[in-house]
């Protein structure tokens, strides 16, 4: 998820500069919507795609190990913080030994919800 938002903010880092500078050779009445347009093409949508593929990627992991309910996996990273390492779907970082249930995934009798 961080290589989304680093390379989010090259993308604005060019094109914010970079109309700056056209802004004196584009019409006024067309400034506002070629503007937008460049954002939403240059920035905002290669930044949804990333995301989603970041999304589809991940989902199995996500989804269906272990580590995806323990206190210590930070889901927006898919990493385990406990160990500092990235779980797949034949790697758990701790084996499994270090896993805690996430809070909110037990009920008042201690019992895991699914």
């Amino acid at each position: 998820m961080g290589e989304i938002i680093f390379w989010t903010i090259i993308r604005i880092a060019i094109v914010i500069p970079l109309l700056w500078i056209l802004e004196a050779y584009i019409p006024q009445q067309f400034w506002w919507l070629i503007s937008t347009a460049t954002i939403y093409a240059a920035i905002l949508h290669p930044a949804i795609i990333h995301y989603r593929l970041f999304k589809s990627k991940n989902k199995e992991i996500l989804e269906s190990t272990l580590c995806s309910t323990c206190a210590h996996f930070d889901e927006t990273a898919v990493l385990c913080m406990l160990h500092d390492k990235h779980p797949t779907r034949v790697f758990l970082p701790c084996e499994g030994l270090d896993w805690e249930p996430r809070s909110s995934n037990i009920d008042s009798e201690g019992i895991i919800k699914s």
